[in-house]
């Protein structure tokens, strides 16, 4: 990644994050039940390879999946505190970047993960909080979807040194049953 493509990058996540901050203050913050440490993203460091697979519809019963691929690179930030990855997903619809912005709170003991998406530039997704245990990550916070309150996991899970699988879940009766709706291995480049 060049320099100058990395400083307008952080430039924009900080106002990105500036904005979330604002939004976060209105409202109390979601405790999630699951903690880690300050190196739990450490071995995402580097450049991945990704497959994508995707559910068409969230909540409504589908069972039809789009797959595509992608790209990942993350690098540490707030001296090792911090991640950013910068995404490139080559959805059939049209390909798009996005960034994942990691945070690690020492008090909590938590992580703290944003979704920016350069189709909606203004907008940063609600955080999901947590961190890993025996080897799998877990990150949950409560949404909406079409109106409606859901609650929201992502998970990392079958990390070796060269690969890792992720998957995104939404559950609509407060954590009861999840429907994944995402899936994304990757792979190292």
């Amino acid at each position: 990644m060049t320099e100058t493509r990395r400083t307008a990058l952080l430039a924009g996540l900080a106002a990105a994050t500036a904005t979330a901050a604002l939004a976060e203050t209105a409202s109390a913050p979601y405790v999630s039940p699951f903690t880690g440490g300050p190196h739990d993203f450490d071995w995402l460091q580097g450049k991945w390879n990704v497959r994508h697979r995707r559910l068409n519809g969230r909540l409504v019963g589908s069972t039809d999946w789009q797959e595509f691929a992608g790209t990942s690179e993350l690098w540490l930030t707030l001296g090792g505190h911090g991640t950013v990855d910068d995404n490139w997903l080559d959805i059939p619809s049209g390909a798009y970047r996005a960034v994942g912005i990691r945070a690690f709170d020492p008090a909590t003991k938590q992580w703290a993960i944003w979704w920016l998406d350069e189709r909606s530039p203004r907008s940063i997704e609600t955080p999901v909080f947590g961190g890993f245990k025996d080897g799998q990550g877990t990150f949950v916070a409560p949404d909406t979807l079409n109106g409606k309150p859901i609650l929201v996991r992502f998970r990392w899970h079958d990390i070796t040194a060269t690969t890792a699988q992720w998957d995104q879940a939404f559950s609509p009766d407060g954590g009861q049953t999840w429907e994944e709706n995402w899936h994304m291995d990757f792979s190292k480049a």
